[in-house]
C-alpha cells in the first residue's frame, strides 16, 4: 500500500510527528505550506504514486532532495515496489 505520492515511507518518518504531517495523500498541502511539484503532477494525472507514471523516473522526482543532502535511490526504488504491488 503506497503512503506517498513520491515513495517516502511516511509510517517509518521520523520526522512526521514532529512537523505534525498525515502524509501527502491525506493532505491538501505539503506540511511545510509550499506547494509540492510530485504531489501536484501525480494529483493532476490522477496517479496514485510516481511508480504509476508512463514518464517514471522522471528528473523531478530523481532530483528531490539531492540539494538538501538526500538520496534519491530509497524512493525510486520505494515506487517501483508499490507499482508491482498494484499489478500483483
Amino acid at each position: 500500500m503506497f503512503q506517498s505520492r513520491c515513495g517516502v515511507c511516511c509510517d517509518s518518518c521520523g520526522r512526521k510527528q514532529a512537523v505534525n504531517c498525515k502524509g501527502c495523500i491525506n493532505m491538501d498541502a505539503p506540511f511545510w505550506g509550499g506547494v509540492c511539484g510530485v504531489k501536484s503532477c501525480c494529483e493532476s494525472k490522477g496517479l496514485d504514486h510516481c511508480g504509476e507514471c508512463g514518464g517514471f523516473p522522471c528528473e523531478m522526482l530523481s532530483t528531490m532532495g539531492v540539494e538538501e543532502g538526500f538520496d534519491p535511490a530509497p524512493k525510486l526504488e520505494q515506487c517501483r515496489q508499490w507499482a508491482c504491488e498494484k499489478k500483483e
